[in-house]
């Protein structure tokens, strides 16, 4: 596994005061079926692996060492996950918020500042610090990263699994060619595709016509 530059960036919070910092971290806002899911991790504070990275810029099988990794290594980790109906429900920016919370949640360890992936949150009784590409500079983001994207591509393995004829293993619901032709061709599956999403709300809209 290549490694890179070790991503140090939340090194500069940490004092006498924060000792120990939560990266916050999604995978699934752009797709157009499945959840959206936070990852939610504690690194000790000198930990650095010069592996974990961004979870885009890594191969499928690189994320999956990576996810052993990050869980033996963390002090804590949480995953939480928001559903293609509270997607529909609130929006997919709330359902991300949700979505992050939920992740957070699940620390048990205690913690004196938060660090997002751009994402703010509010109401948590912690200072939340969103950097932009903050999963290309913060260990602990990078390590929310990867729980995230492996846990939803898991799940969307299970629907492949469930819903064969519609690809989901090869795109992982994103909205492409092959996606949007068995979308056409069998339609959108009820709570499995976000209704609220143009080319699935565009059936919707079609079949409306029709009565």
């Amino acid at each position: 596994m290549k490694d890179h530059k070790p991503l140090d960036y939340e090194k500069q919070f940490y004092s006498d005061i924060v000792t120990s910092i939560v990266g916050i971290d999604e995978a699934g806002r752009g797709p157009l079926a499945g959840p959206v899911v936070a990852g939610a991790v504690i690194f000790p504070k000198d930990f650095i692996d010069p592996r974990i990275n961004d979870s885009k810029q890594l191969t499928e099988k690189q994320r999956e060492e990576l996810f052993l990794l990050v869980k033996e290594n963390a002090i804590a980790y949480g995953i939480g996950i928001a559903s293609a109906e509270e997607i529909d429900k609130f929006n997919i920016y709330m359902a991300t918020k949700i979505a992050m919370t939920r992740a957070l949640s699940q620390i048990t360890a205690p913690y004196d500042l938060i660090i997002t992936d751009a994402m703010p949150l509010e109401g948590l009784g912690c200072e939340v610090i969103p950097v932009i590409k903050g999963d290309a500079k913060c260990q602990n983001v990078a390590g929310a990263s990867i729980l995230a994207k492996v846990t939803r591509d898991h799940i969307l393995d299970e629907l492949d699994e469930k819903y064969p004829l519609y690809g989901f293993k090869k795109h992982k619901g994103y909205g492409t060619k092959l996606h949007l032709d068995a979308l056409e061709k069998y339609g959108p599956i009820e709570g499995i595709h976000r209704k609220t999403f143009g080319p699935v709300r565009k059936f919707y809209e079609e079949q409306l016509k029709l009565f």
